[in-house]
């Protein structure tokens, strides 16, 4: 069969007809289905979805134009053209009931072979030309789907695991995928219609240079090639086919790692297919940069961010103290929450606060107030003193910024324990058989000029003091008393060793949207606490 050549549909119920209508179609190198009645064609154009029909008008169970219109009511058989013919129904009106009622091409007997074959030839030329239309159309609204999702995805898995199987979808055929991300540690994937499920395979760590020294080289763009089957037999010796592969190979910048894709060369893949890999290898690449980048980013604000937080804590006799600091899940700016302990003779002060916003203006105005926290305390310790001068160093250097404080002074012997608060949520405090949050404090940070209150508590012996910022509690479909509640009723029972204690409440409430820094401290026996 020739390039050109299409599977005919010929229904005819006059058997000469038929014959030469089949002969001449054959001539030109068409393969023929035959059928003799309307019924009997519905039934095979349903069945093999012939490239095209030639319909006489006059069947023995049926008229043509039902036929045709039968045919091009079906979502299924709708884009297969349909020449009518007739020798007795070849007045105009005729024709225009014919074009009317669906047929593509109208031809009145006799026909002459030549006119035959290119009305053939024209209604093939269009219906394919239709075909492509419509098949690529619905490729690039899979690659608009499939990129969507790539630029959605949060870790180097998803996002490889994404592209191969969009190209296997797409293209229908086996696909691979490698790409390294910024641990050094290739990653391949694999995919196999129809299913298109991605599957994790292992890959050498050159794999990704060599199959770039066989295009691209140390360039940076997108190149096009042929793996043969050879090469790719030595590159995977664990993939499944070892036949040739057609595959693209990006890398956005000189200096920086290329990702390849690549699917099955057999059958050939068309320039419209091409097409397609192509977008889809250069879409992976822009979104491998992105997520490196953001990987990247949110190493160096976490990095920042601990920084900036205590490096440790000190000895508290007397104590057990146990924090958490949990970054903000999806987001790469650093924020402002942060906590700080401290020994200042037979005390311990232990603070816990949330500057405004997440920016590195944030994390730099934290900073400023644990260093200005810390000066305060130097020589006499007041805290509802060093709560003020925190107000005013926010309100002076960095108008309309604001801030939460909770500051804790505790002397681990008696217990005795002053609370200052600073607009920020209520220490819970959990001893002597009760659960429950300390009183409200005063307005917070930054705001206006303020006297802040100093609260006098004792803890008992074996009792636990919980701080942690909003960032724990705050979600978008639940009310803060109701969150609040939870951790209260989290706390009913402590462990006896607090970090038990911290990492079930961080697994409660999960990955969240904002950073959480906790601190939960717990007056010991004499002679027993942290160190």
């Amino acid at each position: 069969m020739n390039e050109g050549s299409a599977t005919v549909l010929v229904v005819d119920d006059t058997p000469t007809k038929l014959y030469i209508l089949s002969s001449w179609l054959r001539r030109s190198g068409h393969e023929v289905v035959q059928a003799t009645g309307g019924l009997e064609a519905l039934a095979k154009v349903r069945e093999l979805r012939p490239d095209l029909v030639v319909l006489d008008v006059r069947l023995p169970d049926m008229s043509g134009y039902e036929v045709c219109e039968r045919i091009k009511a079906d979502a299924a058989t709708s884009s297969i053209p349909v020449i009518q013919i007739s020798g007795a129904a070849i007045t105009p009106a005729d024709r225009a009931q014919g074009l009317e009622r669906g047929a593509d091409a109208y031809l009145a007997e006799p026909v002459e072979p030549d006119e035959f074959a290119a009305t053939v030839e024209a209604t093939l030329r269009y219906y394919r030309a239709r075909q492509r239309a419509e098949r690529m159309a619905e490729r690039l609204a899979a690659l608009t789907q499939v990129s969507l999702a790539m630029n959605s995805c949060d870790t180097f898995e998803g996002l490889l695991a994404t592209a191969v199987e969009g190209a296997s979808r797409i293209l229908g055929r086996r696909a691979g995928v490698l790409a390294l991300p910024p641990d050094g540690r290739t990653r391949r994937f694999a995919a196999l219609p129809p299913e298109g499920i991605a599957v994790s395979k292992s890959a050498a760590p050159d794999t990704l240079l060599r199959l770039s020294a066989m295009s691209l080289g140390n360039t940076a763009g997108t190149e096009v090639f042929t793996v043969p089957g050879s090469d790719w037999a030595e590159l995977m010796p664990d993939a499944e086919t070892l036949g040739d592969a057609s595959a693209v190979i990006c890398r956005t910048k000189i200096g920086r790692p290329p990702v390849y894709l690549g699917v099955d060369a057999v059958p050939p893949l068309d320039a419209d297919e091409f097409n397609v890999l192509r977008q889809l290898g250069q879409a992976l690449a822009l979104s491998v940069d992105a997520l490196r980048a953001y990987a990247e980013e949110h190493a160096i604000a976490l990095t920042l961010q601990r920084s900036l937080l205590p490096a440790r804590i000190p000895e508290t006799p007397g104590l057990s103290i146990s924090w958490r600091y949990q970054p903000a899940v999806d987001n790469i700016e650093v924020g402002g929450d942060f906590y700080e302990v401290l020994r200042l003779g037979d005390q311990v002060l232990i603070a816990i606060g949330d500057v405004q916003g997440h920016s590195l203006l944030a994390a730099t105005v934290m900073a400023e107030l644990r260093h200005a926290l810390r000066a305060s305390l130097i020589g006499t310790v007041d805290l509802g003193v060093s709560m003020a001068l925190l107000n005013n160093v926010l309100r002076r250097y960095h108008p309309g910024m604001t801030a939460t404080v909770c500051l804790t002074l505790i002397s681990p012997a008696t217990g005795e324990m002053e609370v200052a608060n600073a607009g920020h949520i209520p220490p819970l405090i959990i001893g002597d058989g009760t659960v429950h949050y300390h009183d409200l404090g005063n307005l917070l940070l930054g705001v206006a000029e303020e006297t802040y209150r100093v609260d006098r508590l004792t803890l008992p012996e074996r009792g636990t003091v919980l701080l942690f910022t909003d960032g724990l509690i705050e979600d978008r479909d639940k009310l803060l008393d109701e969150s609040l509640e939870i951790v209260r009723q989290l706390a009913e029972v402590v462990e006896g060793d607090l970090e038990l204690f911290c990492d079930r409440l961080i697994k409660q409430f999960g990955a969240r949207e904002d950073d959480v820094a906790l601190v939960a401290f717990r007056r010991e026996a004499p002679g027993t606490g942290s160190s």
